[in-house]
């Protein structure tokens, strides 16, 4: 079985639609605004540039391809267009979680900055020159054009505003599976999960590019294994509990983390994933439908249906265990009735 969404009474699934359209609405307008700062300036190069631009560097550093300088910064304009675009997307039409308007609030501000600043970094050292067959690509300036735009990145992802409370009104689903728990019993639920395929593509991608940097002799293109080690690192180790307050699902490393209130579950249920069929790959993803996944490998997974029109899905052993303890909590969470 395929992790399928049921039909549960919500209370006001659209209230996240307008706090992500206002989300994107500012992080893609500074994105943009980043992108168009570079592209303006690098307009008013165009009298200082040669006709052919170096637009493509070798292994070793040299010149290998050339473009005109018009063309070459439309390319960056559309580049970054398209990536705005593309976060926008996920923010306005996924972004039922924080997790995910983060994600691409952090993503479109990063796309501005990235391509602005490979624009601006390429076209600078060759203002003024008539021969181009020299101008070198130091590693250093990929590393941080790469990097330098994730602090405002980070801050546009901590800006955005997280997920208002929002409890449900009706019980649990009646068809829930549930635990046994004595009156003022309580318990805990705790598993690890880790590894998994896409742990595998990220220690290649590492181990590439490392030897790409060492190859080249280009030692600030190390910067770029080290932060894809980090990267993995917070990315394949989850640690995920169910106790009397909900769910809980945190790297190893603090981030990136979320929590499930026990008053805003649904339902708590077990599914099968397929990782590249429902949510594009390994890691923390999002799915069809603005679901939220942390998705290490395919199969036994715990699906958690909550208010608002969100759902999170965790690939875990023992997920029955865990749903039907969180199915318990929430019943306990709801407000007693006369």
């Amino acid at each position: 079985m395929t992790a399928t969404r049921r039909t549960i009474p919500d209370p006001a699934p659209e209230t996240w639609r307008a706090l992500a359209r206002r989300t994107m609405g500012w992080a893609t307008a500074a994105g943009a605004a980043l992108a168009l700062a570079a592209v303006v300036i690098a307009w008013t190069w165009l009298d200082e540039l040669p006709a052919q631009v170096a637009s493509h560097w070798s292994g070793a550093g040299a010149p290998d391809g050339f473009t005109a300088p018009r063309g070459y910064i439309l390319v960056f304009a559309a580049l970054a267009a398209g990536l705005l675009v593309l976060f926008w997307l996920i923010g306005t039409v996924a972004g039922s979680a924080a997790s995910t308007r983060r994600l691409a609030a952090g993503g479109s501000v990063w796309s501005g900055g990235m391509a602005g600043g490979a624009l601006l970094t390429t076209l600078a050292p060759q203002r003024g020159l008539t021969d181009v067959s020299q101008v070198t690509d130091p590693g250093w300036v990929t590393a941080l054009v790469l990097l330098l735009p994730l602090v405002p990145a980070v801050l546009a992802a901590a800006l955005a505003p997280g997920d208002a409370p929002l409890p449900a009104t009706g019980a649990v689903a009646d068809d829930a599976p549930r635990t046994t728990l004595r009156d003022g019993e309580r318990a805990v639920w705790l598993r690890r999960a880790t590894g998994g395929p896409g742990l595998a593509v990220g220690m290649a991608a590492i181990l590439v590019t490392a030897a790409l940097a060492v190859a080249l002799a280009t030692w600030a293109l190390l910067a770029i294994p080290v932060l894809l080690a980090g990267l993995f690192a917070a990315m394949f180790a989850f640690t995920v509990r169910v106790d009397g307050s909900g769910l809980t699902v945190r790297s190893v490393l603090g981030w990136p983390g979320t929590r499930v209130p026990a008053d805003e579950v649904l339902a708590a249920s077990v599914v099968e994933v397929r990782p590249f069929a429902e949510f594009g790959g390994w890691g923390w993803r999002v799915g069809r439908g603005g679901r939220v996944g942390v998705v290490l490998r395919a199969g036994e997974a715990l699906l958690v249906e909550r208010t608002g029109g969100r759902s999170l899905v965790v690939t875990i052993d023992d997920a029955a265990t865990g749903a039907a303890l969180l199915n318990t909590v929430a019943d306990r969470a709801r407000p007693a009735t006369d």
